[in-house]
């Protein structure tokens, strides 16, 4: 009902005077947005702009979900934090920054990470959810957890320089897992701090997100349920794919399997993490420190790159072999298997997967370098940069 909306004071008519005259938004409409609440999931590069925006447009109370803190490689892409916000938590440094742009909305923020045990306390206050992840065990949780709540998750990823949104909402059209079923195979698709990201990429893709919030929460326009966008930023091009409802979906067909929130990590087989990186343990992994030991020793040990070759040009270990992860299963027969071997990358993630590979092919003198080249560059030379 319209008269149990929330009043507009006179400072916030002035503050929303833009929408006002919008007869689509209105009076109204804006008083709508009052009493909307929205959940995001992720204050990176796509929730920074998703909750800048929200926040601007007046919807009056925001959860934030995020349990990392602020690192100086975030602000190429993480706009709502600064410079002064570095080693912050990056629900509190959103919320501020949030706060400051508009002080007349309500912002929670749940330092914690998004899981099966408390997605459902955390998501039950909000009648809308925004994924701005970027791990697929997360994605299918926020996936699941609408179809089992009905509720509506505008999707969002980016890669480089692509990016995708969507609105799944089952109660009126397909959700995620109608049209990704099954997870891809570890490893096969490399997060953003392992492939890149344009800085500008998330602005985009972030906004869209935003716009497809503010179209449901007021009620407006032809929200994309159904339909999935896809945008290059290289050849500015957007495109759509129509998207229809697997009958046979596992969560929201007619006849689903997953009626309670499972187990995504195991799922997924990947963490569902945004910013730790990989470490495969078991005697597996060797620190910097030990790395440095090792070869102080004279000991013959091949030193197995495993990063892209335009890598090359911001850090590299002197003598170290070049082998993208990529080509490792097809070039095993160039490697030795009774040499000594360390296997590196930027910080660990994928020779984590290349040891993996390499065991799996009988190799058993490998280690995985705990860390990365950044840790080498952080721990025993400082002439090397950190990316």
């Amino acid at each position: 009902m319209i008269s149990m909306l929330p009043e507009l004071s006179h400072h916030e008519i002035l503050r929303y005077s833009r929408h006002l005259l919008i007869p689509e938004v209105g009076l109204d409409g804006q008083r709508r947005l009052k009493a909307s609440s929205v959940l995001i999931i992720g204050t990176g590069g796509l929730g920074s702009p998703v909750a800048l925006y929200l926040a601007a447009a007046g919807v009056g109370r925001i959860g934030l979900v995020d349990y990392d803190v602020v690192d100086f490689s975030n602000l190429q892409r993480q706009v709502i934090h600064g410079t002064a916000s570095i080693g912050e938590l990056k629900v509190e440094s959103a919320r501020k920054r949030m706060l400051d742009l508009n002080p007349d909305i309500q912002v929670d923020i749940y330092n914690e990470p998004f899981t099966s045990e408390n997605a459902r306390r955390i998501a039950e206050p909000y009648e809308l959810i925004i994924d701005g992840t970027d791990n697929f065990p997360t994605r299918y949780l926020v996936n699941d957890l609408c179809v089992l709540t009905g509720k509506a998750n505008v999707y969002g990823s980016i890669f480089r320089f692509d990016g995708q949104v969507s609105v799944f909402d089952a109660r009126r059209g397909p959700c995620y897992r109608c049209l990704f079923p099954e997870p891809p195979p570890p490893g096969l698709v490399p997060s953003c701090a392992e492939g890149g990201v344009l800085g500008v990429l998330p602005g985009t893709i972030g906004s869209l997100q935003a716009t497809e919030a503010l179209k449901l929460l007021l009620g407006i326009g032809e929200p994309l349920i159904g339909k999935l966008l896809l945008y290059n930023a290289l050849d500015m091009s957007f495109e759509f794919v129509r998207l229809r409802k697997n009958p046979n979906c596992k969560v929201c067909g007619s006849q689903p399997e997953v009626t309670e929130l499972i187990d995504y990590e195991a799922f997924c087989g990947v963490p569902g993490h945004d910013h730790v990186e990989g470490a495969v343990g078991g005697g597996w992994d060797i620190t910097a420190a030990e790395l440095a030991e090792l070869l102080k020793s004279n000991r013959q040990v091949q030193l197995l790159d495993v990063r892209e070759p335009h890598e090359l040009q911001i850090s590299c270990l002197e003598g170290a072999r070049l082998i993208p992860l990529g080509q490792l299963a097809s070039r095993l027969s160039e490697l030795d298997t009774t040499q000594e071997m360390v296997v590196f990358c930027k910080a660990g993630t994928r020779s984590a997967r290349a040891l993996e590979l390499l065991l799996s092919a009988g190799f058993r003198k490998v280690k995985n370098l705990k860390g990365g080249i950044n840790a080498w560059a952080a721990e025993v030379d400082p002439s090397l940069p950190i990316y």
